[in-house]
């Protein structure tokens, strides 16, 4: 395991209230005033501690994936990726963050912005996936 990983297993786990009431995205409806239980966000967001990190995203290739720049990514490294996936990959040495997909011709990353050309998986490319992206926190302010 990285020393990142053991030094934030080893956390306190910060827990926060969850209110019963689910707010309405449609039509406003009165809220419950009390609160449900405690939620931890680790155990709602991380399935299998050991093999997830966090990356903070950089650009906007995938902005039509509703994945923004600065954006923080939590990729589980123990789901085999596949096609139609976020992954997060190195590609000739850089880490990247694109959808995989499967055509014909063979499997390609692709962004989610019309300015960035899918990047082709060749006999020559040298990539490595390094997990899939299961949440995506954005700051909506």
């Amino acid at each position: 395991m990285p020393d990142v990983c053991k030094a934030i297993s080893g956390a306190p786990a910060v827990r926060c209230p969850l209110l019963m009431a689910r707010v309405e995205a449609g039509f406003p409806s009165p809220a419950d005033d009390y609160v449900e239980r405690a939620l931890d966000l680790n155990e709602e967001l991380i399935a299998r501690p050991a093999a997830t990190f966090f990356l903070r995203v950089s650009g906007c290739s995938m902005e039509g994936a509703g994945i923004h720049d600065g954006d923080l990514l939590i990729v589980d490294r123990s789901i085999s990726p596949a096609p139609n996936m976020v992954i997060v990959a190195v590609v000739d040495g850089e880490f990247t963050v694109k959808r995989l997909r499967q055509s014909s011709a063979g499997f390609m990353l692709e962004a989610a912005h019309p300015n960035y050309p899918p990047i082709s998986i060749g006999p020559d490319t040298e990539i490595r996936a390094w997990g899939v992206v299961t949440w995506v926190i954005h700051r909506t302010c």
